[in-house]
């Protein structure tokens, strides 16, 4: 079949727009992503003034182990970062079985209420939460920090589970029930092992919320609930310094690690 050429103020008009988006797309990613390779490189550099290069050194990664502020901080960052992801998950996958299996009252206005945490600021969820915190007379805390990562992590886990269950074969548990197996059995032998992938994705994506979430945790802390977010704010307010550098590039590679492995889980199902 022949093809019809198009005219040569469409090939031109073609052509610009091409380059056009072309350029676009790279001047935005070198927009979100050109300050960040910015903090990586510095650091590297020897020197404290951070606008002075004037070599590379291990330095400032050595001093970050060795900062017991920041050690605390880590430790109190995985342990909220765990126990939210742990719990979230749990609650997330089965909300997200019941939301995809299961006719219910009020099952409209409850998935609109699942995705609030996703479209609403994070400003407006932090306020909300204290405020709820605050009537009730519950002193700020450890574990108001860990209610309020676990409230906005069910939203994440559920969606990503859901998506999972959305492509699962649904004949596959009906076989299981034709075969014998009771509801339990045809959940732990076959819905699980197939939904493991989506949960476990859906698992470190929490964790990652979680570890690098800034404005919840710091509306919900109480004394000695220092995450590194945090810890990185109060630094900065003093001055950028490599040690800074070193510390926000830790927690973009572990953050950006766990992020791909989750992207990698989803894809290969």
């Amino acid at each position: 079949m022949a093809t019809t050429a198009l005219p040569p103020r469409n090939k031109i008009r073609k052509s610009f727009n091409d380059r056009a988006l072309l350029w676009i797309s790279i001047g935005m990613f070198l927009f979100l992503y050109l300050p960040i390779v910015i903090l990586i490189i510095y650091s590297f550099n020897e020197n404290r003034i951070v606008s002075v290069w004037t070599g590379f050194s291990l330095h400032w990664y050595r001093e970050v182990f060795q900062d017991e502020a920041v050690l605390k901080a880590l430790r109190f960052s995985l342990w909220l970062a765990f126990w939210s992801a742990l719990i979230s998950t749990v609650i997330g996958t089965l909300t997200a079985i019941a939301m995809e299996r299961f006719n219910m009252w009020g099952k409209t206005a409850y998935d609109a209420i699942l995705y609030l945490p996703v479209i609403i600021p994070d400003i407006v969820m932090a306020l909300s939460t204290l405020l709820f915190f605050v009537i009730l007379g519950i002193g700020l805390s450890r574990y108001t920090i860990l209610i309020a990562h676990i409230a906005f992590n069910i939203s994440f886990v559920a969606i990503v589970v859901r998506a999972r269950l959305a492509d699962m074969d649904s004949s596959l548990e009906e076989a299981a029930a034709d075969l014998g197996a009771n509801a339990w059995e045809t959940f732990r032998r076959v819905t699980l092992p197939l939904l493991a992938p989506g949960i476990i994705a859906g698992a470190l994506l929490a964790f990652t919320l979680s570890l690098d979430d800034f404005v919840i945790t710091f509306f919900m802390s109480g004394p000695g609930t220092t995450t590194l977010p945090i810890l990185v704010y109060s630094k900065v307010r003093f001055g950028v310094t490599p040690e800074v550098n070193a510390v926000s590039t830790l927690m973009f590679a572990g953050s950006t690690i766990l992020v791909i492995v989750s992207l990698l889980i989803q894809r290969r199902t």
